[in-house]
């Protein structure tokens, strides 16, 4: 008898698609934030008209509100980031809709290629940055809404938790 799960045979939950639900309207759990977020990126026509891109800094726009969470669209022109930093007590998904992005964290670097996905909890820092030749665009959901962004400075870990002293505040969230 084989007693190997779909789960353990995959490893990742976000790597198998089939075992996520189809969105619900008002999201309540991560897989269902994460199925908005793949809703959402599958239909260009939501999204591909508004996109904006800003040599100066990076653009974004509030897609969608819901009882307690909110969808932003960001652009990221070449060299552009968003600094190490977390996302308060906001837990989020992170879905990369065109280009490639670069995700730095304490446990390591990783590129983020059209249709990847990272799903985060409150307290988890990273630095997002555009190392690519090529313009990018991606979706972050936030639940709660993002309230606040506190940055991180360079010299700490970017594993480091919120309140250990290696955060500064930030001036107002942009996601």
């Amino acid at each position: 008898m084989n007693s190997d799960s779909d789960l353990q045979i995959a490893g990742d939950l976000l790597e198998v698609p089939h075992l996520l639900r189809a969105p619900r309207e008002h999201p309540e759990t991560v897989a269902d934030f994460v199925g908005l977020a793949r809703s959402i990126a599958a239909d260009r026509s939501q999204w591909e008209h508004l996109v904006r891109y800003d040599t100066a800094s990076r653009w974004y726009h509030r897609l969608r509100t819901g009882p307690g969470y909110e969808v932003w669209l960001l652009s990221w022109v070449p060299g552009q980031g968003s600094g190490l930093h977390d996302h308060g007590p906001s837990s989020g998904v992170l879905t990369v809709l065109d280009g490639v992005l670069t995700e730095r964290t304490g446990r390591g670097t990783r590129a983020l290629a059209a249709g990847a996905q990272r799903v985060f909890a409150p307290g988890y820092a990273h630095e997002v940055v555009n190392d690519a030749l090529e313009p990018a665009v991606s979706l972050h959901v936030y639940y709660p809404g993002l309230t606040e962004m506190p940055m991180h400075s360079a010299r700490c870990s970017a594993a480091a938790p919120r309140g250990a002293g290696a955060a500064e505040p930030a001036p107002a969230p942009a996601p």
